[in-house]
């Protein structure tokens, strides 16, 4: 879980999941909505591929990366345990 936090603690990687949240994307079409260089876009990536927010599935040349949102799913119902 703390590699989970981890990933959602930076804003890039927040803003990453929001654009998958509509459709799957490659990295070059992530790495056309920040002003940053694709070696970063990639380690976000990869960040957020280790902490199981997103999975990545190859097609041809390109790696398609999609929301793994069961993550998201967990970490809310653990959130609400605390709710009592």
């Amino acid at each position: 879980m703390n590699l989970l936090f981890k990933a959602l603690n930076d804003p890039t990687r927040r803003e990453i999941l929001e654009l998958l949240k509509d459709q799957d994307l490659n990295a070059g079409d992530i790495a056309a909505h920040f002003n940053i260089s694709r070696p970063s876009i990639s380690h976000h990536l990869d960040l957020l591929k280790r902490a199981g927010c997103i999975t990545g599935s190859k097609e041809g040349q390109f790696i398609n990366y999609s929301i793994n949102t069961t993550v998201m799913d967990d970490l809310l119902q653990w959130v609400m345990t605390f709710k009592s």
